[in-house]
């Protein structure tokens, strides 16, 4: 990125968090946190940091200019001091869903490619188009279907988290995560002090992973079909019983269907069953304990949106609801192969073409490197 395009994004970073402090989530036991942020342009990671309240974080803020802010799930006795000296407490469960691991078939509509040899950009290239490099770097502009797609899966996501392991609603906050999808945070639940074999175990009961035959009353000898799950059970099996049988009318055919084609089949059919129930979640960021994830609040970089808490998810538009930088125009570059929406107005494509746009549509192009100044 150019030395123009960054003094442009930290201006209108600056602004944002100027005007729009209030946003900022300043988390719970703040003192027992690490911070970390980044700058535009550098690779370097300020880490290790800590803060004791909101003047400390709003400096923090004023004096850098991030491009990113993070903060860590866990909680330590010495926050500041080098990762085996910190003394971990706790964490709060966190868990990642995003678009991009969802496989949906509008993806190849809004992916866009740009060679990292000569910088060429096309739409949802292998190789490049100019130059047959293979070396591409993929950018996406997530369409309105993704982020409904991502809000089943946090849907799902939460019922679980309520019905099978007792946490009360109150605990689960959902954020946008400035991106593609969202960051589910559970606070003050029995799981703050487990370890990431622990969370893994918990991953694969919520993503459905490692489910044998028997637990839904299928055996390899003398199954009995009194054993297979009813449509009131809870947990899996009661979800089970809703994917494989549809309705109570259908359940008995079903499962002599089931009885017939045996217990191979049987496996076969719960693989298929996981992929279709199970939440799709990164596993990787649950059971991470010493994570630092974006603040709540803080500008995503990839995007130029915010990170925001979701307190009404049915209704939320990220391209709206947390679209915050303004209305300023400025003449920009711009390279864009596909359309995209923001704050209800449609933009693109461009292709390599000198146009005036508001502050926020222009930021969100140049994050995804498709835009400069002009």
């Amino acid at each position: 990125m150019n030395d123009i395009d960054v003094r442009f994004l930290e201006d209108s970073f600056k602004k944002y968090y100027f005007n729009h402090f209030d946003l900022i989530s300043t988390p719970q036991r703040t003192s027992e946190r690490e911070f970390g942020y980044q700058k535009f342009n550098s690779s370097f990671f300020n880490r290790h940091i800590s803060l004791k309240d909101d003047k400390e974080l709003h400096l923090l803020f004023m004096q850098n200019i991030p491009s990113d802010v993070y903060c860590s799930n866990a909680y330590y006795a010495f926050p500041n001091s080098p990762m085996n000296e910190k003394d971990w407490k706790e964490a709060d469960l966190i868990f990642d869903i995003d678009a991009k691991d969802l496989n949906l078939s509008c993806r190849k509509n809004h992916s866009i490619s740009i060679c990292n040899q000569c910088n060429q950009i096309s739409k949802d290239a292998i190789k490049c188009e100019k130059c047959n490099s293979i070396k591409l770097e993929k950018k996406s502009l997530p369409c309105k279907l993704c982020i409904e797609a991502s809000k089943i899966e946090v849907n799902k996501l939460s019922n679980i988290l309520i019905d099978d392991l007792g946490i009360d609603k109150k605990n689960i906050h959902v954020y946008f995560s400035g991106n593609e999808g969202f960051h589910v945070y559970v606070f003050n639940s029995q799981f703050q002090k487990l370890g990431s074999k622990e969370r893994s175990e918990l991953v694969d009961y919520i993503m459905f992973h490692g489910a044998i035959p028997e637990t839904f009353g299928m055996k390899k000898f003398k199954p009995n079909r009194s054993s297979f799950p009813d449509f009131d059970q809870k947990g899996w099996g009661g979800r089970f019983s809703k994917q494989v049988f549809s309705s109570k009318s259908k359940r008995s055919k079903i499962i002599s269907e089931l009885l017939d084609n045996g217990y191979s089949s049987f496996q076969k059919l719960l693989d298929n069953v996981s992929e279709n129930i199970g939440v799709k979640i990164d596993p990787s960021v649950t059971m991470d304990v010493h994570r630092i994830f974006r603040l709540p609040g803080s500008i995503n970089s990839k995007s130029g949106l915010t990170k925001i808490l979701c307190t009404d998810l049915t209704k939320f538009d990220p391209y709206t609801d947390a679209c915050f930088l303004n209305d300023d125009s400025i003449e920009v570059l711009a390279n864009c192969p596909t359309e995209f929406q923001l704050k209800n107005k449609k933009f693109g494509p461009y292709i390599n073409e000198k146009i005036s746009l508001p502050t926020y549509a222009a930021a969100y192009l140049m994050c995804k490197k498709l835009a400069t100044t002009a």
